[in-house]
């Protein structure tokens, strides 16, 4: 049988990962997956049910109890939580918190990349965040680490922000970028960092059509793809 494609991006927030991944993924027909949905969507069952964020065992109850779905395509999936679509909920600042605090629990992370690689089953995926390449599919085909300077990432997150109707200000953005990185970096469990063998893409002075094309000719020139 032929391995299905599997192209791991990785980075901080603000590198550009899900509009990359979302435009490489349809470039080459292959699903697209954002796996901090389901970290965002996790935060957002323990937000509903009024649990403390530092309750660590009624956090992994609550999580264990929650039923995340993903309706994938090579744009943005549906997101359903308990069979209820909450694409646009979990995007607010709040759950973005949540989901940084909630991510760091080992019973957490267990529940959701056992999640998200049963998502993918068998299935050709560009799935993008922060261990993919490292622990979710340490054997993709593909891995790409994505970075560009702490400024243009704000700059870039305050645009989404607005696009998504998302009013913030560029300080706010500096500063809720900051606190991420800040949690990545010091998670104990899958902190953010780049796989051995992954090819890192610094995306600063890039457009986004840029960084696709550069993860295409790296993916040419291990023989991933079949056409020119």
């Amino acid at each position: 049988m032929v391995k299905p494609l599997i192209i791991a991006i990785d980075g901080p927030a603000g590198a550009g990962k899900s509009t990359v991944a979302r435009m490489l993924a349809e470039r080459l027909g292959l699903d697209y997956m954002d796996s901090g949905a389901t970290y965002r969507a996790a935060a957002l069952k323990v937000l509903q049910s009024g649990t403390a964020l530092d309750n660590q065992n009624e956090i992994g109850r609550v999580i264990a109890l929650a039923e995340i779905q993903f309706l994938a395509g090579n744009q943005e999936p549906k997101v359903l939580l308990d069979g209820k679509d909450v694409t646009a909920e979990i995007r607010s600042s709040e759950v973005t918190y949540a989901a940084a605090r909630v991510s760091r629990l080992p019973e957490v992370r267990k529940k959701l990349i056992s999640l998200q690689r049963s998502l993918v089953a068998g299935r050709g995926v560009v799935m993008e965040g922060r261990d993919i390449g490292t622990v979710v599919f340490p054997e993709a085909s593909l891995k790409i680490f994505l970075k560009a300077d702490p400024e243009e990432r704000a700059r870039r997150r305050l645009q989404q922000n607005h696009q998504q109707g998302r009013p913030s200000t560029l300080a706010d953005t500096v500063s809720e970028i900051s606190k991420r990185d800040q949690l990545d970096a010091e998670r104990k469990i899958s902190p953010l960092v780049a796989a051995e063998d992954a090819h890192v893409v610094d995306s600063t002075y890039l457009t986004a059509e840029q960084v696709v094309e550069r993860i295409l000719e790296l993916a040419r020139s291990k023989k991933l793809l079949t056409t020119p």
